[in-house]
């Protein structure tokens, strides 16, 4: 069954081709399709298109069908194309011609731009929710390890004294800036598209803002033509977002995989939590974290391949925007397990104490010692420059006390602010609303 079916038997080569994976993905898209529908009947029966009789048998249907797919029990059959008309079958099914009726002022593309938008926020929703746990994790490690003491790098050359808790608190910063985009992403999918129909609006009176409501929309996309052109653009700020949290991952796990190695030695893990090698006993090596990067950096390169494949479309839809599906809907699920999987390799996580007393790392307090002239009455070059004298002349002798007292510094970490900054943050997505919304929908 195609919605679009006429006289003529489509090539199977063709089916087969433009088909491709879309059933396996429109399952993902199952739920919101139910949603969409549901809310679409109760607006076709305010302008009379259905009757309330009608709009009633349709939203119960709706709804039996919602709990097939949340029981695992729905899937979408060979010879039907996708999820649209895989519930349009069923509806018809059951309900005769009241069934036929449901796709009245709808086109297909602007039913596809809601469920892509539905499952974009929702996935966005649950996206931030397993962030702020993560966060919450990192802003606890940050605390029970501020005093011990790691060198800071820049070019990878020792630079000065840093810490653990500056450390496990930077990612968690990183995150607050990453749940910024993830909003300014949620706000795009946020706009109910549902009434532009194949992306020229209707002749039928619709009630556009009726749906936003039922939906639990903020606004609607309200040009038409815009609605259907921001298919493509909301998946790539939806991509875009999720490439900042895959950033965040992955320059952490090459941190880890560095501070891991011999030559650091800054931290260990469980022989459990580690791989080893076929042909060198003593290895112990951090494949978690590598996977990780490596994950992280294949979602980092999806805004690009969103990019190229919309780049060159004009207004209006076109098929290619079908393949934008098949990389982004499993990135979730991606960062989701790397997510996962960071927070069982920090929650045993073991540091190690007094690494900055080995002789190495004296060089770490050098502007310690032009600071402590400065603040003697020295001039800072011409304390720099004295500094600089020790140490050519192998006369350097620091001493290693340090006190850092300015905010974000390593005895002033301001993990509050920074845990209030994130509160303010997911407040302000609003979750409840749309989840009021759709459990009124539904029932």
């Amino acid at each position: 069954m195609k919605l679009w079916q006429k006289n003529t038997v489509t090539s199977k080569a063709v089916e087969n081709f433009t088909v491709g994976k879309d059933r396996e993905f429109d399952l993902m898209l199952a739920p919101f399709d139910v949603l969409g529908n549901i809310a679409h009947a109760k607006m076709l029966a305010t302008i009379g298109l259905l009757t309330q009789e009608e709009a009633n048998n349709l939203c119960k249907q709706l709804s039996i069908i919602y709990k097939k797919i949340e029981t695992g029990n729905f899937t979408i059959a060979n010879e039907i194309e996708d999820v649209h008309s895989q519930i349009e079958f069923l509806l018809t099914e059951q309900l005769g011609d009241t069934g036929k009726k449901i796709h009245a002022a709808r086109s297909r593309n602007d039913q596809v731009l809601l469920d892509v938008k539905l499952f974009l926020r929702h996935r966005i929703t649950q996206l931030v929710q397993h962030i702020q746990q993560f966060f919450i994790l990192l802003q606890q490690k940050s605390e029970t390890y501020k005093t011990y003491l790691l060198p800071g790098y820049t070019h990878l050359q020792i630079a000065m004294p840093s810490s653990f808790g500056l450390w496990f608190g930077a990612y968690a910063e990183s995150l607050v800036d990453d749940v910024e985009t993830l909003r300014s992403a949620y706000n795009v999918c946020n706009k109910n598209p549902l009434g532009s129909a194949a992306g020229y609006g209707s002749s039928f009176p619709i009630n556009r803002s009726l749906t936003t409501q039922l939906l639990g929309f903020d606004t609607l996309n309200y040009n038409v033509v815009y609605a259907q052109m921001g298919r493509g653009k909301a998946e790539r700020i939806a991509a875009q977002a999720l490439a900042n949290v895959a950033d965040t991952l992955s320059k952490m796990s090459m941190d880890a995989c560095l501070y891991l190695n011999q030559n650091f030695d800054f931290i260990s893990f469980p022989a459990e939590l580690t791989t080893g090698s076929s042909i060198m006993p003593h290895k112990k090596n951090p494949d978690v974290f590598e996977l990780i990067r490596s994950y992280a950096n294949r979602i980092k390169a999806l805004p690009n391949e969103i990019t190229l494949m919309t780049g060159n479309l004009p207004s209006g839809y076109h098929r290619d925007l079908q393949l934008l599906k098949e990389n982004l809907f499993p990135a979730f699920d991606i960062l989701h397990q790397c997510m996962d999987m960071a927070s069982l390799m920090f929650e045993n996580i073991q540091i190690k104490k007094d690494i900055l007393a080995d002789e190495k790392y004296k060089y770490l307090f050098s502007v310690e010692e032009v600071n402590k002239l400065v603040l003697q009455g020295v001039p800072f070059r011409d304390a720099y420059k004295q500094v600089a004298v020790a140490i050519e002349s192998n006369q350097f002798q620091p001493t290693t006390n340090i006190s850092h007292t300015h905010e974000g510094s390593i005895g002033n970490l301001q993990n509050e602010a920074i845990a209030n900054r994130m509160k303010e943050l997911i407040d302000g997505f609003n979750f409840d609303k749309v989840d009021a919304a759709l459990k009124a929908l539904i029932q």
